[in-house]
């Protein structure tokens, strides 16, 4: 349904319950209390088995009637509240979507909230919060469990497909998997070419006791062999998009997906990206994107999918160099972060069989140790690292294929002390990602970056280290002391001046990394302060030193 139709459904209910809040919001709404009920929604929506939860501004609860609610009013204010609630959730999650309808001249907001992942708890700045009918209260310890249960589920993926037999498998998709079998284990090289198919499969983990497992189907099974997994589907799609990402081509791919894969990758153009290193004449020559990293991604999207939701694998290729790659479900391991920082295999898997597989046919590494692997392989091209998104039941994997910044670039080579999750972080300032409280104050402690979010920029010591002094001094700007010299200056020897003349000698002077208006915000604080001070007055919009101010 349109989010019209979604309204008036809200409407309809004779009350709130655990998942739908009305709210009048006439002026405003404080932001802690939306954190808190988002949490709960949230929490609700999982427990109800829903997908989703709402949150809406701009009716009266008693009998429904809308009033015209001025919550942020400017729609990037507005949006912004993703980012600004996520900043506070576990993983990051945040709001589906936020939708504004105006009837009768009365704007009322919907706030599309989704459900907590299977397992996992959401909390608002540490706290778990639930609903007691329409009271919002702190999420009781049985509700908590009860959502963190659902992480021990039975595997999807060591399911039985009944009916199904050997003769549903691709007879070209064995025969890849036992020479993939083959490589992973030499020495048994010998012994394989011995073993009968049904023997081959059961050993690899494939098939139980010669019984046909969804993982076989995924994995080997014949295209038309799909429906055993219904309603789950197998699917891959590969989409080209130009530079205004429009879509140019595009195909679909579905098991066996130890062929598909092969197949996808040979759909992706790898070009050769030139570009030229200090103290060299000629360019270093590589591959946009690295082999591995392709194969990677593409197998572990394969792995980790979770098919009970019925999505399908993407992976678009965008032609100014990027590689996106998406599959549906939570991340098991909570933040890549984790994943970096302890560098071995996750203890919780979602599709364990299918992963075991995977391993033993050797389209992937196990979890943690290839992840780390693709980090490494990007840090050494002087490339952007890979980029994770994890929200709304989805994991989003950016790999960029060209260099962003060389200073940057060349900051990772001069500084080879640096650890790859320090890396990590100095990866989020460039791409001007929002960093949290805590990744702040690790990259400020070891005197990395300086400035106040979102405005930061590399520290002093880095600059002197890899040769950016220029760079730094373009960023950090000057500061109010001397920004007030200049106006007392200006004034000694012109006598009076208008904020544009303070603005003209100034801006540019002031920190790159403040735009045009927080510039002249700058100058006018400035300018305010030195009359506080007693230093200045303005006369009409005139400037001019106060009297008695010598010099």
């Amino acid at each position: 349904m349109n989010i019209e139709e979604q309204l008036d459904f809200l409407l309809s209910h004779e009350s709130e319950n655990e998942i739908l809040e009305f709210k009048e919001a006439n002026n405003g709404y404080d932001f802690g209390k939306i954190g808190k009920y988002f949490s709960a929604l949230s929490n609700e929506a999982n427990l109800a088995n829903r997908r989703d939860a709402w949150l809406v501004f701009g009716v009266k609860d008693s009998n429904k009637k809308l009033i015209d609610t001025k919550f942020r009013m400017d729609d990037t204010s507005l949006q912004s509240l993703k980012a600004e609630i996520a900043n506070h959730t576990t993983n990051r999650i945040t709001f589906i979507d936020i939708h504004e309808v105006v009837r009768d001249g009365n704007r009322v907001l919907l706030f599309q909230i989704p459900a907590a992942p299977r397992g996992i708890p959401i909390t608002f700045k540490g706290h778990y919060y639930g609903r007691d009918g329409e009271e919002l209260n702190a999420l009781n310890l049985e509700e908590i469990e009860r959502i963190r249960s659902q992480a021990t589920m039975i595997d999807w993926s060591v399911g039985i497909c009944t009916g199904a037999t050997i003769d549903d498998l691709s007879e070209e998709a064995i025969m890849k998997a036992r020479s993939s079998y083959v490589t992973k284990n030499p020495a048994l090289a010998e012994m394989i070419e011995t073993w009968s198919d049904e023997t081959f499969l059961n050993k690899a983990k494939i098939t139980i006791a010669g019984q046909i497992t969804r993982t076989a189907i995924l994995l080997l099974g014949k295209s038309e062999s799909e429906h055993f997994l219904t309603p789950a589907i197998a699917k891959i799609s590969w989409i080209l998009r130009d530079r205004d990402n429009v879509s140019k081509d595009y195909e679909h791919f579905s098991c066996p997906f130890i062929l598909s894969a092969d197949e996808v990758y040979a759909k992706i153009r790898n070009l050769k990206y030139r570009y030229m290193t200090d103290g060299s004449l000629f360019p270093d020559e590589v591959d946009s994107y690295d082999p591995y990293i392709i194969r990677e991604a593409l197998n572990n999207c394969i792995a980790h999918q979770d098919y009970t939701l019925g999505g399908k694998i993407n992976v678009v290729e965008n032609e100014d160099s990027k590689l996106i790659f998406v599959n549906s479900g939570s991340f098991i391991p909570k933040s890549i972060e984790n994943v970096i920082t302890a560098d071995a295999p996750e203890s919780t898997y979602r599709n364990k069989f299918l992963s075991q597989a995977m391993v033993n046919l050797n389209m992937i590494d196990t979890i943690g140790s290839g992840i780390v692997k693709m980090f490494n392989i990007q840090k050494k091209k002087l490339f952007p690292l890979p980029e994770y998104e994890l929200h709304n039941e989805q994991v989003k994997v950016v790999i960029e294929g060209k260099v962003l910044d060389m200073n940057y670039a060349r900051k990772l080579v001069q500084m080879p002390e640096l650890t790859l999750r320090e890396i990590m972080l100095l990866d989020k300032v460039q791409k001007t990602k929002t960093l949290t409280t805590d990744e702040l104050k690790e990259l400020k402690a070891k005197k990395l970056v300086e400035g106040k979010r979102p405005h930061l920029h590399i520290s002093l010591e880095v600059a002197k280290q890899t040769g950016q002094k220029d760079d730094y001094m373009k960023f950090r700007g000057i500061d109010d002391d001397y920004c007030k010299k200049i106006i007392v200056d200006y004034l000694k020897r012109f006598k009076s001046g208008q904020r544009a003349d303070f603005e003209g000698v100034i801006l540019d002077k002031l920190s790159d990394t403040l735009d045009i208006e927080q510039k002249k915000n700058k100058v006018r604080n400035n300018l305010q302060a030195l009359r506080k001070d007693g230093v200045i007055e303005n006369i009409g919009n005139t400037w001019v030193m106060s009297k008695g101010v010598t010099g």
